[in-house]
């Protein structure tokens, strides 16, 4: 006679055959493919993505800005609310900035950023956007989105204001990429113009649906897409080969207000580490850098700075410069007193 063994009866005569070992082996698999932890193939080749929690931000915002554990920084008047980070409120002259506590060391990675631009500003009655960021500083406030002038890293601008008043070639909201080493300034009254790598129109504020920005930098191979058109499908904005980034940078996001102002929420940070084969060719090629850079862009030569001298280090400087000022002085008093002693011989 047939025995009913219930709609887990199957997995408790399977386990009798299993090992331990085994069965957790099957259960911790199980746990990966149901978060969706797991690699995740991307395109046809051979690259695979993998998410970096230590890197990424989403809801529930536990703990973010008020917890000494947290991941996550905040600066200025950035806020967390339930469902986003304001990084600034729809008000004049506000700046706030979300920063990453750990620095990242992959060599291929992919972020995914989904924001949100909206206000009661018309036409061209607000401002000025929003930046991503991979810097070599992180919480330094300044007037670049937010950020530190002449920053060491990778800047991505999301400007919604055009303040270069005779430009009729570009469309804004304006997406652009930069490059810098902390030898360049970014031009404000021209809209990043002389410094950026590329760019493309991004219409992104006071829309209805979500709006998503990745950035990607694989092989020395940096490309930004857009996904604001509610079809959930990336576009081309930027892709520019030859760039050259530091391991070991933070990332970040700002933003800024002035006479003119916008709500700039920020849903999540998605960062996925990008795992991708390379020839022994490709990994010589590819040797880690010190200074950002771009080929065939001339950045001005900067040398890295000298490190800060230790407290020993400090202490014998002033020690030997002291002895070496002692017996200088007992060294010229005795010169001055065989001289003295010649001079009166010479008299008598």
């Amino acid at each position: 006679m047939a025995v009913a063994l219930g709609p887990f009866g199957w997995w408790r005569r399977w386990r009798r055959r299993l090992s331990a070992r085994e069965v957790s082996r099957m259960l911790l698999l199980l746990l990966l493919l149901g978060s969706g932890q797991g690699p995740r193939q991307v395109g046809a080749g051979q690259t695979f993505e993998y998410l970096k929690r230590e890197h990424s931000l989403s809801k529930p915002y536990q703990g973010v800005g008020t917890s000494s554990s947290s991941l996550w920084n905040l600066m200025g008047n950035a806020m967390v609310m339930t469902q986003y980070i304001r990084l600034t409120p729809d008000m004049q002259s506000k700046q706030g900035a979300l920063w990453n506590r750990v620095p990242c060391f992959l060599r291929d990675w992919e972020l995914q950023v989904h924001f949100r631009i909206h206000g009661q500003g018309k036409k061209n009655l607000h401002g000025d956007g929003l930046a991503i960021w991979y810097t070599k500083d992180r919480m330094q406030p300044g007037p670049v989105f937010g950020n530190m002038d002449k920053f060491v890293g990778l800047g991505v601008f999301v400007d919604t204001y055009p303040n270069e008043e005779k430009q009729q070639e570009r469309v804004f909201p304006y997406v652009s990429a930069m490059v810098n080493n902390g030898s360049l300034s970014y031009d404000h009254e021209r809209d990043g113009r002389p410094t950026e790598l590329g760019g493309c129109t991004a219409i992104v504020r006071n829309l209805h649906y979500d709006t998503f920005l990745v950035i990607r930098y694989v092989k020395r191979h940096l490309t930004i897409m857009m996904d604001i058109d509610g079809k959930h499908e990336w576009r081309d904005c930027i892709e520019v080969p030859g760039v050259r980034l530091p391991r070991g940078y933070y990332f970040g996001t700002s933003s800024i207000t002035g006479d003119l102002s916008d709500n700039h929420d920020v849903i999540s940070l998605k960062l996925f580490e990008l795992t991708v084969e390379r020839t022994p060719e490709e990994e010589k090629l590819h040797r880690d850098v010190f200074l950002p850079s771009v080929d065939n862009m001339k950045l001005p030569e900067m040398t890295a700075p000298l490190p800060p001298l230790s407290g020993l280090a400090l202490f014998l400087i002033v020690f030997f410069s002291l002895v070496f000022s002692v017996f200088a002085i007992v060294i010229g008093i005795i010169l001055y007193n065989k001289w003295q002693d010649q001079s009166r011989k010479r008299f008598y």
